[in-house]
């Protein structure tokens, strides 16, 4: 009677065990980040400059003008980074684009040698060893960019540019 009592317990204690992992299977955990940055103000922050160990600058003076800036999150070791490369170098030649490159928790000599191999599309580039600054703006990973317009963020792109986002970046600065 033991017995019996004691497998009947344990097949029970199994099926509801089983019973709460099914259900658990079926609820999406899949994280969808809020996109909505249209107007919001950039993060002030201050920064090094990637290829000058001790020069700091801050966000108001990357971001001085009035013309349309690309902030974009990148590292040697992403490999979506090498794909979104060439749009990146496309958007270099936009006359009332500027790119500014935020290296991310990457080595310097790696990040050299990356520029050195791909081409170097920013006109500036600075340094986030810890990877606080894209916290502040809010990045979810690696590539991610935002296009900036009179110090606010006009639009979001996570993930590796590409035609259809390349198109989009070149409309919007027309």
């Amino acid at each position: 009677m033991k017995t019996k009592i004691f497998y009947s317990s344990l097949i029970a204690f199994f099926c509801i065990l089983f019973f709460i992992f099914y259900k658990g299977l079926q609820n999406t955990n899949i994280y969808t980040p809020n996109l909505e940055t249209h107007d919001k103000d950039i993060p002030n922050f201050n920064a090094k400059i990637f290829s000058q160990k001790d020069k700091v600058v801050s966000s108001n003076e990357i971001f001085n003008n009035d013309k349309f800036y690309l902030l974009n999150i990148w590292a040697s070791w992403c490999m979506p980074c090498r794909d979104e490369h060439p749009f990146l170098i496309n958007l270099s030649n936009q006359n009332n684009l500027e790119i500014v490159g935020l290296n991310y928790k990457d080595n310097n000599k790696n990040a050299k040698f990356f520029l050195e191999k791909l081409t170097n599309p920013y006109k500036t580039i600075i340094s986030d060893k810890e990877g606080l600054i894209a916290i502040e703006w809010g990045a979810y990973g690696v590539p991610e960019s935002f296009l900036i317009n009179k110090k606010k963020i006009i639009k979001r792109f996570i993930g590796p540019l590409n035609k259809d986002s390349l198109f989009e970046i070149k409309s919007i600065i027309k």
